[in-house]
C-alpha cells in the first residue's frame, strides 16, 4: 500500500469507547503528513537529480567515445603522415644519389675531355717544336751552304 501526505492527513478512524484523543491523533497525523510530504518532495528531487546525472553520464560517455574515435583517427593520420614523410625522404635520398652519380659521371667525363685536349695540345706543341727545329736547321744549313 502506498501512502501520500493527503491520505495520512484525512485518514478517518472508527471511534471506540475508550479510543484515542481525536485532536492528538489529528495533530500527529498532520505532522506525519508534513514529514511524508517532505520525503516525497525529497524523493522527487533526488529522482530528478539521478535523471540529470544519468543524462550527464550518457553525454560524458558519448564524449568519451567521440574522443576515442578522434584519438584513433589522429593516430591513423599521424601514422599515415609518418609513412608518407618516410617515403618522401627515401625518394629525396634516391634523387640525391642519382644526382650525385650523374654529377660524378659528368665530372669524370669533363676530366677525360680536358686530358684529351691536353694530349692534343702536347702533340701539337711537340709537332710545332719539331717543325720549327727542322725549319731552323734548314735555315742554318742554308746559311752554312750559302756563306761558302
Amino acid at each position: 500500500m502506498e501512502f501520500n501526505s493527503l491520505d495520512i492527513r484525512y485518514q478517518e478512524f472508527k471511534r471506540g469507547l475508550r479510543g484515542y484523543a481525536v485532536e492528538e491523533v489529528r495533530a500527529y497525523l498532520a505532522q506525519l503528513a508534513d514529514f511524508v510530504a517532505e520525503l516525497v518532495e525529497e524523493k522527487q528531487r533526488l529522482e530528478q537529480q539521478v535523471a540529470e546525472l544519468e543524462e550527464s553520464l550518457q553525454q560524458h560517455r558519448q564524449n568519451e567515445e567521440e574522443l576515442k574515435r578522434a584519438v584513433v583517427a589522429a593516430e591513423r593520420i599521424a601514422r599515415d603522415v609518418k609513412q608518407q614523410a618516410q617515403r618522401e625522404a627515401e625518394l629525396i635520398v634516391k634523387e640525391a644519389q642519382s644526382l650525385k652519380e650523374q654529377t660524378l659521371r659528368e665530372a669524370v667525363e669533363h676530366v677525360k675531355r680536358v686530358q684529351r685536349d691536353l694530349d692534343v695540345l702536347r702533340r701539337e706543341r711537340d709537332l710545332f717544336k719539331e717543325q720549327f727545329r727542322a725549319l731552323l736547321e734548314g735555315y742554318l744549313k742554308s746559311l752554312e751552304n750559302g756563306g761558302d
